[in-house]
Order: C-alpha cells, then structure tokens, then sequence
C-alpha cells in the first residue's frame, strides 16, 4: 500500500484510526458535487474546506514521491489520499469539539520516554533525538505538533473505548461460549442422494429440455501456426529480424490481409481445428486462442512461441449425448440439482418443525455417528462456519452442516459441557483482553455511524480532476 498507510500504521493505535478513516467514503460515498463556491476546494466537511493548497501540504508531509502518484494514478490513489486527508481533518473535528488538548509538559514526557532516544544506559540522550531529526529531514517544531496530533488522536479514541473494562462474569460467559465442548450426532447425507448410475436417459432428456437454453455448448472452428524463430527465418535466436517479420505480421492483421495470405507470405504451416469445445484436457494454445475468441483475427505470445489465429466460426449448440464426456457433464449436473433439491427440502421440513429427532433416528438407523467437538474453533471434521453455527444453537437442534469438502451432513446437538474456569489461568487472562477489545470495537462502530450522522462530506470532482493533471 501507498507510504502513508505504512507510516500511519507504525502508531499502536493506528488500526483503530484506520478503521474509522475508511468511513467517509464507505458510508458518504463520493457526496455531491460543488455547485458554486470556491473551485479550488476539493471537498468539504459541513462548513470546513479543503482546499487544493491543503492537500499539497499533505502530499509533502507524508513525504510520498510524486512518481509514485503518476504511476498510480488510474488505480485511484489521488481519491485515496484525498480520503485518508478527509479522514484526518475529520478527526480533527471531533477533537476540536470536544476541547481535548496536550500539555508541553506531556509531549515532553513522551519524546524523553521513547527508548529510540535512550543510551545503552537506559536514559535520555538529546544528541540522540537531534540525530534523529537530522536523519529525517525533520525540524523539532514540525515533529512535536505531529506527536502532539497523533496523542490528541489517541486520546480521541481512549475517550470514546472509555469504560470498556468488562466485569468477570462477562469474561466467564465469553469463556465458556467459545471453549464448551460440544456433543452430537450426524448423518453422511451422501447415503441418500440419487447416485449417477440411478439417472435414467428419461431424466436427461427432461433435464436438457428443461434447460435448453442454459445447456447450450459453444463450438469454434479456428485454424492457427506457431510461430518461433527456427519456422520463420530458420534460425534457433530471436533477433531483430525475427521481430521485424512479427511487426510485418500484425501490420497486415490490421490491414485485414487474410489469414491464409499471411502463412503463404511467411511460409508457415497451418493448424485447423473443427468443432472444438472447451475442456480441461485440451491444449493450452487451443484453450487460449478460445479465451479469445471474441477477437477474430490476432497474434499473441505463448512461452516462446507466436500463435497467430484465425477464428471461422461461432456456434451454439445443444449437448449432444452421443459425446460420452457432454453425457458425464450433464448426468454430474442432474445430481447436483437433486442433492441441492434433497438438501433444501430436509432443511425446509426442519425449519417447519415437520423433522424431529425421531425422524431423525429412524433416517439414520445405523448410519449415525458421533463426534465432539473440543471448541467453537474446533474444525478438524466440519468447515469452521459450520462449527460456529452448532455452537449458536440450543440443545436437541437439527439442522444441516458441511466439511470443507462440502459434503454435507444432518447433525443433532445432544449437549454441551462447560470448561473449568481457572480466573488466574494465563488463557483466562487473555480472554479478559479479548473481550475488551470486542466491546470496544463495538463501541466504535456506533460512533462511526454517529460521525455519518453528523458529517456531510461532499467532494468536488473537477477540481479533483485538475489536481490530477498536475502528475
């Protein structure tokens, strides 16, 4: 990513603040466009402009080169500084209101509390921070109202996470949520699908009726020569008269001289292929030149051949069945539409309390399994969003699961067991962390939905575009 977001991200709280530097456009959008005013703002946060002059300043404060902006400039990077700048002066904002500040004393404390100005000694070495400013190009005015920015940020957040300590119960509900072990039962569901040998010629007829029009294959009829330098000037090295032959052969591509003109000219061979249809076991030179069929008449590089080609015709077709390997195709899509139909319908008669554990028991008989499951991040035999799933349900639920080979499986949950909860375990201790942190977060995400109520971000896309020009 763009230096900026590198640099920005080396403070401990720069994922918070990265967090909400995204919401402007997320939840604004682009805003509406100036309809009148001072042309030379780029944007505007309810009555605060930003002006061209304010994003050149930033552009030098974050010291980004001006090559990589040129470089970078169709992938949308002058939107994406412009937003991180929108973001920054709406933090700004919220700070201004309310009233925060930092003491010289505190800034103070703070440059001769940082271990990169220490001595081997532990303590605080001026040279050491002078150097520092030396080897940055940096004047200690500049770097103090940037440290003094960056606290003010921080105390932003510390101010709106406030009061997130979490009581113990909590943390032991959390605790036990996700380390509980879980019991259950389950069915292979695969014991009960129409198998491939069980698909009657009736059945595909239906099938390839029903779908006709989806079923549709596309056959191509091309004809190609693989060009390398032995072929055409006869000899093993790609020089410059080899390239100069290649150049002669995409000026009469576009000055529509036929194909078979072309090869005649040049003296190659010609390769033709009818009704060919894609599939994996196909070359890779007939697969590509099918990738680019929409593109008639051409020459592209494939390792260290020249393929030129020239497609004759398009055509859409219905599945032949006499083809074994189209037949195969559509038997496999019959029975994928049938497990999805069985699926469906199982899971349906869940929802609509018409399958209850009684059924279940007589469906499995002795195809039941039992497993237990050690955690909520236990996804050793079902897919993790599987697991999380079982684990949001109550006692005696039936529903459907899969692996992460989705095959899919009828599961009953007979029970949970809850974990011993050691408070002065060092997992424990961790969870206490983690818990905080997902309240806090939470807390976040409220207050960017909040900043969306209260800011109006509005961009001027012309002089967006003018800034643009500069590069």
């Amino acid at each position: 990513m763009i230096g900026s977001f590198r640099n920005f991200a080396k403070t401990k709280f720069a994922g918070l603040l990265v967090f909400i530097m995204i919401i402007p456009f997320v939840f604004w959008g682009m805003g509406s466009m100036f309809s009148s005013g001072n042309t030379n703002n780029l944007a505007k946060i309810n009555k605060t402009n930003i002006s061209t002059g304010d994003f050149f300043v930033y552009l030098d404060e974050i010291n980004i080169a001006g090559e990589t902006i040129r470089n970078n400039l169709k992938n949308n990077i002058i939107e994406e500084l412009l937003s991180t700048l929108i973001s920054t002066k709406l933090l700004d904002l919220e700070i201004e209101s309310y009233k925060m500040s930092v003491s010289e004393k505190t800034l103070l404390k703070k440059i001769k509390n940082n271990k990169n100005f220490f001595d081997n000694d532990g303590k605080f070495q001026r040279i050491k921070y002078e150097k520092f400013l030396l080897e940055n190009n940096i004047s200690a005015p500049i770097f103090e109202q940037r440290l003094k920015k960056r606290e003010l940020q921080k105390n932003l957040f510390d101010y709106i996470g406030a009061g997130t300590t979490s009581p113990e119960f909590l943390v032991k509900k959390f605790f036990n949520d996700e380390n509980r072990k879980l019991d259950l039962e389950f069915i292979d569901l695969s014991n009960f699908y129409k198998k491939k040998n069980e698909i009657s010629e009736m059945d595909i007829k239906k099938f390839i009726q029903d779908n006709k029009d989806k079923l549709k294959i596309e056959y191509i009829d091309f004809k190609y020569s693989i060009i390398n330098p032995k072929n055409l000037i006869g000899l093993d090295e790609f020089n410059q008269t080899f390239f100069d032959k290649i150049d002669q052969i995409e000026i009469d591509i576009s000055n529509e001289v036929s194909f078979d003109n072309i090869i005649s000219n040049m003296n190659l061979k010609e390769n033709q292929v009818l009704n060919f249809r894609f599939s994996e076991d196909k070359s890779e030179i007939e697969k590509k030149i099918y990738q680019l069929r929409n593109n008639k008449f051409d020459i592209f590089e494939n390792e260290n051949d020249y393929i030129l080609y020239k497609i004759d015709n398009i055509e859409n077709r219905e599945p032949d069945l006499n083809d074994n390997q189209i037949k195969d195709e559509v038997i496999s899509l019959i029975t994928e539409k049938n497990k999805f139909e069985y699926n469906n319908d199982l899971l349906t008669k869940i929802q609509n309390n018409d399958f209850n554990e009684q059924d279940f028991l007589n469906m499995g008989k002795n195809e039941i399994k039992k497993i237990r499951l050690n955690s909520v991040r236990d996804n050793k035999k079902f897919d993790i969003n599987a697991v999380e799933l079982l684990y949001s349900l109550p006692v005696k639920s039936l529903t459907l699961i899969n692996d992460d080979k989705n095959n899919v499986y009828l599961a009953k949950i007979n029970g949970f067991e809850s974990p011993v909860i050691d408070t002065e375990n060092d997992k424990f201790k961790d969870y206490i962390s983690k818990h905080k942190t997902n309240n806090r977060n939470s807390i976040l995400k409220s207050y960017d939905l909040f900043l969306n109520n209260k800011y109006e971000v509005n961009l001027n896309q012309k002089a967006i575009d003018r800034v643009k020009n500069n590069f």
